[in-house]
């Protein structure tokens, strides 16, 4: 899947969420595993993805991922400005390939129990969005998608979205988007059943609700 910067349009609640979150101060930083990096990682997965493949990461496992690309990588971070406004805490990062027509988004992760700031993992999309159309760039690349998984479901929400098909990249159909947001957004069965064999990116089986 991958976001088309240039004509997205920010729904209301992304909207709040770029608000919410303008304070931020954003850094592309090279692809160098910090320990204040590694440690916001394994909050975040402890806390949203315990039982995940990657739950189990350590620091070496950790460098690893940043460190041995092959390809043009940096790592974004996010800070809350301290009170001389300089960048302070870290509140989210993520490793970002740069290409030719676009911005893909490897592995995002962030402050998961924030007690004032809210939205951190949509603003972290839309700041690539944002920076993507600002330097020219066509793309934001959201990695793969499988409908019904509710794991994946956030990717659906940003318009206008291709989607890579045996044809090739193709427009999603305004109205068959918006169905599935609207299917995105629907409270979660408790049923849901993972789908055999099938992972996220973190490691979790894919779910898919239950009938």
């Amino acid at each position: 899947m991958r976001v088309v910067a240039g004509e997205f349009r920010p729904s209301p609640s992304q909207k709040r969420d770029l608000k919410r979150n303008s304070d931020l101060i954003v850094t592309e930083c090279r692809p160098w595993a910090t320990d204040e990096q590694f440690e916001l990682l394994a909050r975040y997965l402890g806390q949203r993805h315990p039982d995940g493949g990657m739950a189990a990461m350590d620091e070496l496992d950790y460098a690893d991922m940043i460190e041995h690309t092959p390809v043009n990588s940096v790592v974004t971070e996010y800070r809350e400005p301290d009170a001389r406004g300089r960048p302070g805490r870290l509140v989210g990062a993520c490793l970002t390939d740069r290409q030719g027509d676009g911005l893909s988004m490897i592995y995002s992760f962030y402050e998961p129990d924030h007690k004032t700031r809210v939205g951190l993992g949509n603003f972290i999309i839309l700041d690539h969005i944002r920076r993507a159309a600002a330097e020219g760039l066509p793309y934001v690349y959201l990695g793969y998608w499988v409908e019904g998984s509710p794991r994946m479901q956030y990717k659906i929400r940003y318009r206008p979205m291709e989607r890579l098909t045996r044809e090739g990249w193709q427009l999603m159909d305004p109205d068959e988007q918006h169905r599935l947001i609207a299917a995105a957004t629907a409270p979660r069965q408790p049923q849901d059943a993972p789908l055999a064999g099938a992972r996220g990116k973190d490691g979790q089986p894919v779910k898919f609700p239950g009938s």
